[in-house]
């Protein structure tokens, strides 16, 4: 993941283990890394 994304693998491990949170750009850059959508995850945290 860290490669797709081009940042450490600190980067990574600090929001996986939740020491940090991402912001709405890198939630974008993650789920673009992903292939993932967006919208279909934020909308999935509503429910």
């Amino acid at each position: 993941m860290a490669e797709k994304l081009g940042r450490p693998q600190s980067f990574v491990a600090k929001y996986e283990g939740g020491e940090r949170r991402l912001d709405v750009i890198e939630f974008l850059e993650v789920t673009a890394a992903l292939d993932a959508d967006a919208c279909e995850i934020l909308s999935s945290l509503r429910s």
